[in-house]
């Protein structure tokens, strides 16, 4: 894997299994139990057994170690186990270390795993109460006396830039708001299901950090997701159709720190997500005309747009255009505004259903879904196919 040339991964790894808990804000019960339920409904979803699993991945930030899921769930003997840092960011790269697991034949299944009671429990959105001395808290240092707390805070510096480098007015985020929940009021698992707003309501929303409103931020959710990854000559004798990983990358830019990198040349653009479409489109072979649907880690609105930007589909600062005339079927699902916050797994879930054809906004023919991990944090993303 390189960033100067194309992988050999694509075509060697799928993913035949999706799984869930319902998405709330009062779970009711522990985050290991979400684990487990996520991962037994995806081997269902899949027809496997907990007895062909022998690799777990899941995220730095999950309390429930894969062996205390392996064991609560009946798996037996794992021969690999992974953990992706940097929160959201992780999502797909956690479908990538699955399948390099599998297509160097480390492992035969592997399920990817997060779970959290991020409403009742521990609330992301209260941002910086308490550090420990590490390399990522001294960064943090240097922002948070001025007040930057939280993640909107340090959302809300690359908003406001981007809209004053291109004379825009924070009506460009709603777009993505209303779409977002247009989805999620037609998805019945989704928090907001039956609930669509406009762009009158993202608007009289309450500030949260100047230019960020209530309806540009994502939800608090508790819940779980889980993916089943194994080779794609396997998945074809397994019962639903496969999502094939078309390509899969990773990616950090240069200056990088998670969510306040202030001191790069400018605040417009993603490096970190430039990095993960230039590997995405030279190891698929693909480009922007050639997506279908796309699934971008929404946990504000702004980063929406400039992922747009970076990966390609519309020019700097047009985003909030391309976004209001639907020229690309995004967050079918509602989003991490309207479905569920669960850290990006659940968009992933959604690019396999709208591969299988089950999705409930199912966009006609969809045969390739570009999906995207977290930003403003070192990320991931996944270019989803069709077998054959």
């Amino acid at each position: 894997m390189s960033i100067r040339r194309a992988d050999s991964l694509g075509g060697k790894a799928a993913i035949v299994g999706i799984g869930a808990t319902e998405f709330s804000k009062d779970s009711g019960r522990s985050e290991l139990k979400l684990a487990v339920e996520a991962v037994r409904a995806a081997l269902d979803d899949a027809g496997l057994t907990p007895a062909d699993v022998d690799g777990l991945v899941t995220f730095t930030m999950d309390t429930s170690p894969e062996i205390t899921v392996a064991q609560a769930a009946g798996i037996g003997e794992l021969s690999f186990f992974s953990r992706i840092h940097y929160g959201g960011g992780a999502a797909c790269a956690t479908v990538q270390q699955a399948a390099l697991a599998v297509a160097s034949g480390i492992a035969d299944v592997v399920v990817c795993y997060r779970a959290f009671n991020e409403r009742s429990g521990r609330r992301f959105g209260s941002g910086v109460q308490r550090r420990e001395p590490t390399a990522e808290g001294a960064a943090l240092g240097w922002n948070l006396p001025y007040g930057l707390l939280t993640p909107a805070s340090w959302v809300a510096m690359a908003a406001q830039r981007y809209l004053h480098t291109y004379g825009l007015d924070p009506e460009v985020f709603g777009h993505v708001a209303v779409l977002d929940r247009r989805h999620a009021a037609r998805n019945p698992a989704a928090y907001f299901h039956g609930k669509p707003i406009t762009l009158a309501d993202h608007a009289a929303s309450r500030w949260i950090v100047e230019p960020l409103r209530l309806l540009d931020c994502c939800q608090e959710t508790d819940g779980g997701q889980a993916l089943v990854v194994t080779s794609v000559e396997r998945a074809r004798d397994l019962p639903r159709p496969p999502a094939v990983v078309v390509a899969a990358a990773q990616g950090a830019g240069r200056s990088q720190e998670q969510m306040t990198s202030f001191y790069r040349d400018g605040l417009t653009g993603l490096p970190e997500t430039a990095v993960v479409a230039r590997q995405l489109w030279r190891s698929s072979g693909l480009s922007p005309a050639d997506i279908d649907v796309g699934i971008l880690y929404d946990h504000f609105t702004p980063f929406v747009l400039m992922q747009l930007e970076e990966f390609g589909f519309c020019g700097p600062g047009e985003a909030g255009d391309f976004v209001a005339a639907d020229a690309l079927p995004l967050n079918t699902h509602g989003g991490q505004l309207g479905e569920a916050y669960l850290h990006g797994m659940n968009g992933i879930a959604e690019a396999v259903r709208q591969i299988r054809g089950t999705s409930v906004n199912q966009v006609a023919g969809a045969a390739r879904s570009l999906v995207t991990a977290g930003t403003g944090v070192p990320t991931s993303g996944l270019v989803l196919g069709a077998d054959g």
